[in-house]
């Protein structure tokens, strides 16, 4: 599965739709907190202009959804 150039903010804007809430920034980086159940699961996103598949692939493995489910949340509106 192919995944999208994005920008880190949008990229914050699609792992919204997904339940996480940004909770705080240091410098370029964003932290993203979603509870399911009891449990805590969060992931880091830097603002940059456009992320590296890469990296994206690596904030999706933190929050625990696949590239598929992202997509489907990129198409959203």
């Amino acid at each position: 599965m192919k995944l999208p150039r994005l920008s880190g903010q949008e990229v914050i804007k699609t792992l919204s739709k997904a339940g996480f809430k940004p909770v705080r920034q240091r410098g370029s980086h964003v932290l993203l907190i979603k509870f399911v159940g009891t449990e805590k699961i969060g992931t880091v996103v830097p603002l940059h202009k456009e992320l590296k598949t890469g990296t994206l692939r690596g904030i999706l493995r933190q929050a625990r959804i696949t590239p598929a489910e992202f997509i489907e949340f990129v198409r959203k509106k």
